[in-house]
């Protein structure tokens, strides 16, 4: 994959022309070039300088008043199922990344290939030729982030039929372990243990961890098969810089040790003589399930690695900062034990969310699940969504009243009011907790009002923190009642012809929908439709009955007269 395809090509261009330039640029080539009317060829002595060759010249050297385009040669036979995706941008997330790939098919393997550049570069396999094309088609100049990608053919020796494989799906592939024939360096696994790890070191030490030239940090992530992400630019003047690790479980485990004994020794050489603890930093959505019921699962993992555990408090957290602080005190040896076992229950907790989601999110129409922030970043600068285009209705506001223990009501309000006006903001929705109706009342209600989007984050976020704060048990779902109102002439369509609309909305959901017989319509002649479930169950079938109310008002909508022509625009 050593051949190099040069195009845009001056007709004045010769072989003396790209000798100097691949000079100049320190770029070695294994042969002459090959100079055609637009075009050129060369080999490389290996993939590492026909990388450099793409990075460097591809788009920005100029020949005769032409910009080079420069690629792999791949010949047509072996322009089947493989592409290669550059200019990545370098803190875009995995899940993101694998969410866009699987817009054009089943994709059977990614891997990243380790550049000196600052983006991110990944070989992507897919199940068909077709895909392939379509996503080349829709990807390559597409911007990311203000990065415009650059996707290419490369080589694909081992071509197989054209077509999806039997059961093949849009989306990837999750059974079995990645193929055996995939590269070892770079491999990564699929999206479901693709969760980073992100921790935070004294400023002091970034140095050292960079190495001269960035030569310690190179040797770490191709020594761990790793994409690690110094972030130094943030919180300027800070004490402490985070590092996000994108691997294998395995390859985020070991570089996390190695960083530890790079710090340690940097220690000692400069004699600092303070205890340096690790520092994980994890997203609050899975801290609950971490610490566990009365701290049970901490309190094994601190027993079993011989180590002492905190956790930086809920107040510490904001809109734009929801990760806490996860404190490993003890050595090395016992702390890198104790990273395994924290990322493990992080992990778990991460994949069945996000199986939850996959499982319920093609039910739901129109919502922006990238864009939610309901699963952590991983690192500032999370890729654009893609979602497609809202259907419409998307951003019409609709009025929630979500119901929630009493007891309940002061985690959901936080301190001063901080925590109801974050969520609030951070959902884009209009949030109330409605005065109790009696001393002795067991439930109150969250006046939620806002379009689709802004109720799927703002009733996510109120669902997940009865979670974290034990309101319900470690192996009890939360379920909530919710109302929302309807005109009460389309009542009778959400109940449907002997109430098969209601029954097949329930079996289709999962939730227990009802609506209360005999009714007294409020002064907005409105009654009020009942659900109640887990969170996806209600969500879904708050957005089937909006589609039902949606339909009604089409309909009440006055048709135009039979045979009437619009009136035509005055000539002026």
């Amino acid at each position: 994959m050593n051949k190099l395809y040069i195009g845009n090509v001056s007709a004045e261009a010769s072989e003396e022309d790209f000798e100097t330039i691949f000079e100049q640029w320190k770029i070695p080539h294994s042969g002459p070039f090959l100079v055609k009317t637009g075009y050129a060829f060369v080999d490389c002595p290996d993939e590492k300088a026909a990388m450099k060759a793409i990075d460097v010249l591809s788009g920005k050297v100029e020949l005769h008043g032409k910009v080079l385009e420069v690629e792999h040669s791949v010949p047509k036979r072996q322009r089947s199922c493989k592409l290669q995706i550059r200019n990545i941008p370098p803190h875009m997330q995995w899940e993101v990344l694998d969410g866009m790939l699987a817009q054009y098919g089943a994709v059977e393997s990614c891997e990243q290939v380790n550049t000196d550049t600052e983006t991110a570069v990944v070989n992507v396999r897919y199940a068909a030729k077709d895909q392939a094309r379509l996503a080349m088609e829709k990807l390559n100049g597409s911007m990311m982030e203000n990065y415009a990608l650059k996707v290419s053919y490369i080589p694909d020796e081992t071509a197989a039929p054209e077509g999806p494989p039997a059961g093949g799906r849009r989306g990837f592939n999750a059974r079995g372990p990645p193929r055996s024939g995939s590269p070892g360096l770079g491999a990564r696994p699929k999206v479901q243990s693709d969760i980073p790890l992100r921790i935070l070191v004294p400023t002091q030490f970034v140095g050292a961890i960079i190495g001269k030239e960035g030569a310690t940090i190179r040797n770490i992530t191709k020594q761990t098969h790793s994409k690690i992400d110094i972030h130094r630019k943030e919180n300027a003047g800070a004490a402490e810089k985070p590092i996000t690790i994108h691997s294998t479980p395995e390859g985020c485990s070991n570089a996390c040790t190695t960083i530890m004994e790079i710090m340690q020794k940097e220690a000692v050489d400069t004699k600092f003589t303070e205890e340096i603890p690790l520092k994980i930093l994890a997203h609050n959505n899975f801290v609950g399930r971490l610490i566990g019921k009365e701290g049970r699962n901490l309190k094994k993992i601190e027993q079993d690695t011989g180590t002492k555990i905190t956790i930086s408090p809920l107040q510490d957290l904001t809109l734009y900062n929801p990760e806490r602080t996860i404190t490993v005190k003890g050595c090395i040896e016992a702390c890198s034990r104790a990273e395994e076992e924290v990322m493990k229950k992080i992990r778990e907790s991460y994949e069945s969310d996000m199986a939850a989601m996959n499982l319920q999110s093609n039910l739901i129409p129109g919502l922006n699940l990238n864009a939610l922030g309901l699963f952590p970043s991983g690192a500032p600068g999370m890729g654009p969504s893609m979602s497609s285009v809202p259907p419409p209705g998307a951003h019409e506001s609709e009025t929630v009243h979500l119901f929630i223990p009493a007891l309940a009501v002061g985690a959901i309000i936080g301190k001063q009011g901080q925590h109801i006006k974050q969520l609030s903001h951070f959902a884009g929705a209009s949030i109330k907790i409605a005065p109790a109706e009696g001393m002795d009342a067991k439930q109150r209600m969250v006046i939620i009002v806002g379009p689709p989007e802004a109720q799927f984050k703002a009733q996510c976020r109120i669902f997940g923190k009865l979670k974290e704060e034990n309101f319900f048990g470690p192996k009890e779902e939360v379920k909530l009642e919710a109302h929302i109102k309807v005109p009460s002439f389309a009542a009778g369509r959400v109940i449907g012809k002997g109430g098969k609309t209601v029954n097949e909305l329930q079996n289709l959901t999962c939730a227990e929908v009802v609506v209360p017989r005999d009714q007294t319509p409020d002064e907005n002649d409105q009654v009020i439709v009942k659900i109640s479930g887990h969170f996806f169950a209600c969500q879904l079938a708050q957005r089937k009955i909006q589609e039902i109310l949606a339909q009604v008002r089409r309909q009440q909508q006055p048709k135009p007269t039979a045979g009437a022509q619009p009136p035509l625009p005055r000539r002026k």
